[in-house]
């Protein structure tokens, strides 16, 4: 057997992720359906959310089948339920269908998100145990870049040859790319080291990290660690997700600025969200992940809590970015996390049931802030109920961190 390029593995995950990160740019379709289908933004919006419930709850189910298959089996199926249900929404449009609209956008189109987003990464933190942060960054990197690619790509299309083709289009080429990236997707054999990494460890150079414990999906849900991670996850989404949500109605009204000016600081959110995946993760692979999630929490209870007392546009950004790159680093570290605790035996089972706090997030999220907009009258209220969140996830945390010792401890002492 042809040893394969580790790098290129990287690129042929990224090429997956790059295509379902598409979701993100969903809000450029949202004012064109809703002219010309006259529905309302409900409506529209529920796709979207139907597609990041669908998207937890496939990555949660086909988790086993992921690593039971193989990744490009499932990086197969993904391209298939996606590019399917891209192509389809076209059709639910020309037909004036919600349904068809949900069940191809959502239900098709969500499943092929999720077994997309669990397939590649699981690969690549066995390609890479050296640098498993980085390599799990640049890959959930792509998804978060990918608005700033799709976005104006669909704007454009639009405008050129309408909504349904548009989808049409889209739709192929998503497929193709996938379907492309996913025959190059394989898992190293076991125990697999690189070259140069080998050599070094032979050398005393380098020592390889060990793994706290080689657990299964069914052992991993019943540590403390699993809902930690969870909790850990949700709270980071939720709060993320919620910014995101209203970024810019909440620009106008904190500190003033037109809305064309909202939507540019909205778009350069897209790229800190991407560039703090790869970031982060690659930094929790020198300072480790669990201190990395503690800076997560400890800056983010600052920035939410300074947040509406700001009047300084340029500090108000910064602040706002800098909250992107932890929404972005808490996804790319969370695969490598996995496999420090509980091992890749059955990485990526155990990753699709931890991402279902993000199908909790996007539900939750955005309702909080909705809710307390609506109780005080003003967005700043609800960047204090976050930073209360953040509290809870620093808690966390820290127990992980005393919870991951005492077990080092007990092995050590055996």
């Amino acid at each position: 057997m042809v040893e394969k390029n580790r790098w290129l593995m990287a690129l042929s995950a990224v090429g997956v992720h790059i295509c379902i990160g598409s979701v993100y740019a969903w809000s450029v379709y949202v004012n064109p359906i809703q002219e010309q289908m006259n529905w309302s933004l409900t409506d529209v919006t529920i796709s979207f959310s139907i597609a990041i419930f669908f998207l937890g709850l496939s990555a949660a189910l086909m988790g086993k089948f992921v690593e039971k298959n193989g990744p490009r089996v499932a990086a197969i199926i993904a391209a298939s339920l996606f590019g399917l249900g891209t192509i389809g929404s076209g059709l639910a449009i020309l037909m004036e269908s919600k349904m068809l609209l949900y069940f191809f956008y959502g239900v098709l189109g969500g499943c092929g998100l999720g077994i997309g987003y669990i397939a590649p990464v699981s690969t690549l933190v066995k390609w890479f145990p050296d640098k498993r942060g980085m390599a799990t960054g640049l890959a959930i990197m792509g998804f978060g870049f990918a608005s700033a690619i799709w976005g104006p790509a669909i704007k454009v299309l639009i405008e050129k040859v309408g909504i349904a083709s548009t989808f049409f289009i889209l739709g192929a080429i998503y497929f193709v790319i996938m379907f492309l990236s996913a025959l190059y997707l394989q898992k190293p054999e076991e125990d697999y080291l690189p070259k140069k990494f080998k050599k070094k460890i032979k050398e005393g150079k380098k020592k390889l990290k060990e793994d706290l414990e080689t657990l299964t999906l069914k052992e991993a849900i019943k540590t403390p660690r699993f809902y930690g991670l969870w909790i850990m996850l949700f709270i980071n989404i939720t709060c993320g997700i919620a910014i995101i949500g209203v970024a810019s109605p909440l620009l106008q009204e904190v500190i003033g600025i037109s809305a064309i000016a909202a939507a540019a600081a909205v778009g350069l959110m897209g790229i800190f969200n991407g560039a703090g995946r790869l970031m982060w993760a690659s930094i929790s692979d020198y300072i480790t992940r669990p201190v990395v999630y503690v800076i997560f929490f400890v800056t983010q209870i600052l920035a939410f809590y300074m947040l509406p007392s700001i009047s300084e546009i340029i500090v108000f950004q910064v602040v706002l970015y800098f909250i992107m790159t932890c929404y972005g680093g808490g996804f790319a570290s969370i695969p490598a996390y996995i496999g420090d605790i509980f091992g890749t035996k059955e990485l990526g089972a155990i990753h699709g049931y931890i991402l279902t706090a993000w199908a909790a997030a996007g539900l939750v999220g955005p309702l909080i802030i909705s809710m307390v907009k609506d109780s005080t009258g003003s967005y700043s209220q609800t960047l204090y109920v976050f930073a209360g969140f953040f509290v809870v996830a620093l808690v966390v945390s820290i127990a992980m961190i005393i919870n991951i010792k005492s077990i080092k401890k007990q092995k050590y002492n055996h």
